[in-house]
């Protein structure tokens, strides 16, 4: 099983997983007010994926580990390539990934990566549909997204689901082998 995670604030009701079930992707959002780190150990616990993409950092810049003649305190070399944000600037939220992915290593040996669904939004040009700028994009934004999958993808409501299949694309993409990693392994890597 693959499974892909749009990982946001703790309570708010922004975190996503998106799987496949029966050759159909599922989505899953936590409700607002539930812990969704909590949810997603459990979740995780329950379904064993072999690989999690999840959307969020996973790091930190190397110098907060070892020392470097150039260090970057903000960000790493994924982080430059991409244009990602920093791992300092999501602060908490760049914590409890990195805490839920040594959680999920503790029980089993799951491939985790980190996922930048922007990066793949680019890749497949949905900033030409409006992603993340219009609601009423969703539609062709899913479609465009179907377009890359043979597994058929629900009706999605929001953001925070697309960016879980994205995810869930990241991860479909490495097990097929299509996947670029960025970034320096020591520090971390980003894959799209």
């Amino acid at each position: 099983m693959l499974a892909g995670l749009d990982f946001g604030a703790k309570l708010a009701g922004t975190t996503a997983i998106a799987w496949v079930e029966n050759n159909r992707i599922s989505v899953l959002q936590i409700p607002k007010k539930q812990d969704a780190d909590a949810f997603l150990q459990k979740w995780i616990e329950s379904h064993t994926p072999q690989i999690i993409s999840i959307d969020a950092p996973l790091s930190l810049p190397k110098i907060y580990s070892s020392s470097e003649k150039e260090p970057d305190f903000f960000y790493r070399k994924a982080d430059k390539l991409l244009n990602a944000m920093s791992p300092l600037f999501l602060g908490g939220l760049t914590a409890r990934a990195m805490q839920l992915k040594f959680q999920i290593l503790q029980k089993y040996t799951p491939t985790i990566l980190e996922a930048y669904p922007a990066a793949l939004a680019r890749k497949w040009k949905l900033y030409e549909l409006n992603y993340k700028k219009d609601l009423s994009a969703i539609q062709p934004i899913s479609e465009r997204i179907q377009e890359q999958l043979p597994f058929v993808l629900p009706i999605l409501q929001n953001w925070h689901q697309i960016d879980a299949v994205l995810a869930f694309c990241t991860a479909f993409r490495y097990q097929q082998g299509l996947a670029e990693c960025f970034g320096n392994a020591q520090e971390g890597l980003i894959w799209v």
